[in-house]
């Protein structure tokens, strides 16, 4: 399974508060990117709302969105939305997002992909529909149900969580960079064991 995943940053900080409005934005380049924000909760919550406001009316192009939480070591499905313009602020025709009335505490991941992208299965390791296909420029994709030459730009909110992270790379990058801090961290306390 190939994931493009967004990264705003390479070692990507949490930012910490309780109840807080965390707000992100970027652009994807293709069709099948997918953009994946870590957000939680350190105790059970009600009205947890997470969203996009992008669409502007058809400038960008058409989200679907999708909460995941940590299960084990599975991200299970929580929700996925297409169409909701009722969520948050700022949102248009075909923006998406969702509202939790009630949400344990946990660990969670916020997925924003193009529409029709969506998840495979009730597990995020089965994958979107659109993994494995060739990626394609959104200034060169017609998106169903929207067109052409659509712009890149994404921005999302999440409200009533505990902490949010800027987007991450895929897994496999975010791996091989665990491993070199690491690999780091062992260096230093060689050297300092010879010192």
């Amino acid at each position: 399974m190939k994931k493009t995943f967004i990264a705003l940053t390479l070692l990507a900080s949490a930012a910490s508060s309780q109840a807080a409005v965390f707000d992100f934005n970027g652009t994807i380049n293709n069709h099948n990117d997918i953009v994946t924000t870590a957000f939680s909760l350190n105790s059970d919550a009600t009205n947890v709302r997470v969203w996009t406001d992008s669409f502007k009316n058809g400038l960008n192009f058409d989200p679907i969105t999708a909460v995941w939480k940590k299960t084990g070591s599975a991200w299970a499905l929580v929700g996925q939305n297409d169409d909701a313009s009722n969520v948050g602020p700022n949102q248009t025709r075909f923006d998406s997002g969702l509202i939790f009335n009630q949400l344990s505490a946990g660990s969670y991941l916020f997925t924003v992909a193009t529409f029709n992208n969506f998840a495979n299965g009730s597990l995020l390791s089965q994958g979107f529909k659109f993994d494995g296909q060739t990626p394609i420029a959104l200034a060169n994709w017609a998106q169903p149900s929207n067109h052409s030459n659509m712009g890149r730009n994404w921005s999302l909110h999440l409200s009533g969580v505990d902490t949010a992270v800027a987007p991450v790379p895929e897994p496999e990058t975010y791996a091989l960079m665990g491993m070199g801090l690491l690999g780091l961290m062992a260096a230093r306390r060689r050297k300092a064991k010879q010192a």
